[in-house]
This record gives structure tokens, C-alpha cells and sequence, in this order.
């Protein structure tokens, strides 16, 4: 079974992913952050790297799905193929800051990408708030992720819900995270596996 979370920038979906991962013992496949060579140089020089770093980020998430699928295991995955195509990547072409060359070059090559794999058995989607989002990006501290705008924040959450209200690969749970702690109050945590258990009851 393959289970995935999305969310926006700080909606929690690596600390969920980690914690399903444990409770359920499933197999977790984490968003590549720590090895990414594009991140920092992407968030200094956004209309330089934005195409490297999308290209980068579908590689690996293409690489992902595959191993998912050819493991027949359990797996929780951190993130979809489908956020960088249809907020990252668009987002960054709306605000100018990825050529319509570009744009196009990397859509074609998500299509082809997607015409070869199934979409997750659940997709959960954490949905957030500006306010929480902004708090938990200062709470964890990433260098290169201070210089994230609001004005940036804003345009993905809005592009975030007009995905999720079209979504249609398979079943959709959104959890509301704004006044969610997973990590410090178990009750929170219980009642997100709680509605999980309730969607994967008939995956099995």
C-alpha cells in the first residue's frame, strides 16, 4: 500500500511521515532535502536554479514512486510527484521566475512521468494556515528557508486547494493542522491515525 502526505512548507509532513511510519510499521520515504545541491543556491537565486531545482526534485520523486510500486510493501512517502508539477513548478513560472522554455520542457517531461505510474492509495493532505506555517518554518530553523516570503507562502496554499479541489487519483483525507502538536500531544496524533484507520480499513 502506498500512503502520501502533502501539505505546504511547514505543514508537518516529514514529522507525520515519520510518526505514521512507526505506529503503522511501514517503510518511510523522505523528501530529499539533505542531499539536495539546489536547495541553497535556489533560495538566493530563485529565477537561476528554479528550473534545476524542479527537475532535480522530480527525478527523485519519479525515482521514489517507482521503488514504491516495485517493493509491494507498505509505504508512507513525504510529499508527491504531483505537488511539484502542479503548484512548485507553476507557481514559479506565474511569478516569473521560470522561462516559459523552461515551463514547458519540464511539464513535458512530468506528463511523460505521470502516464507511467498510479497515484497513492490515500493521499493525506495537511492543510494549514499562514500563521502556522510561518511559525513552525521558524521553529525548525533551516537556513535556507529564511528568506521564504509570505507573499511566496500564499500563492502555494492557494495553488495547494485548487489541486486538492480537483484531486481525483485515488482517496483523499484532509486533516486541518492548525491547532494539531503531533509530536507533544499523543491525543493529536491519535486522532489523525483515527481518521487514517477509517480510509485504509477497505484498502487492505
Amino acid at each position: 500500500m502506498h500512503v502520501a502526505i502533502a501539505g505546504n512548507i511547514g505543514a508537518g509532513k516529514t514529522t507525520l511521515t515519520k510518526l505514521l511510519a512507526k505506529h503503522y510499521k511501514w517503510q518511510s520515504q523522505l523528501e530529499d532535502v539533505v542531499d539536495n545541491p539546489y536547495l541553497d543556491d535556489f533560495y538566493n537565486q530563485m529565477e537561476r536554479w528554479s528550473f534545476n531545482l524542479q527537475v532535480y526534485f522530480l527525478n527523485s520523486r519519479f525515482r521514489q514512486v517507482l521503488q514504491i510500486h516495485e517493493s509491494g510493501k507498505h509505504i508512507i512517502q513525504d510529499r508527491t510527484i504531483y505537488e511539484d508539477a502542479h503548484i512548485f513548478a507553476p507557481n514559479l513560472h506565474a511569478m516569473g521566475l521560470m522561462t516559459n522554455r523552461d515551463f514547458k520542457n519540464y511539464k513535458s517531461l512530468f506528463d511523460l512521468m505521470e502516464s507511467l505510474v498510479k497515484g497513492p492509495d490515500l493521499l493525506i493532505y495537511l492543510r494549514s494556515s499562514i500563521p502556522n506555517l510561518v511559525s513552525q518554518i521558524h521553529k525548525r530553523g533551516r537556513d535556507y528557508e529564511t528568506s521564504i516570503s509570505i507573499d511566496y507562502l500564499s500563492r502555494l496554499n492557494e495553488r495547494y486547494e485548487a489541486w486538492i479541489h480537483g484531486y481525483n487519483k485515488g482517496k483523499l483525507l484532509i486533516i486541518n493542522v492548525d491547532n494539531l502538536n503531533f509530536v507533544d500531544n499523543p491525543e493529536d496524533l491519535g486522532t489523525v491515525i483515527s481518521a487514517i484507520d477509517a480510509e485504509i480499513n477497505g484498502l487492505f
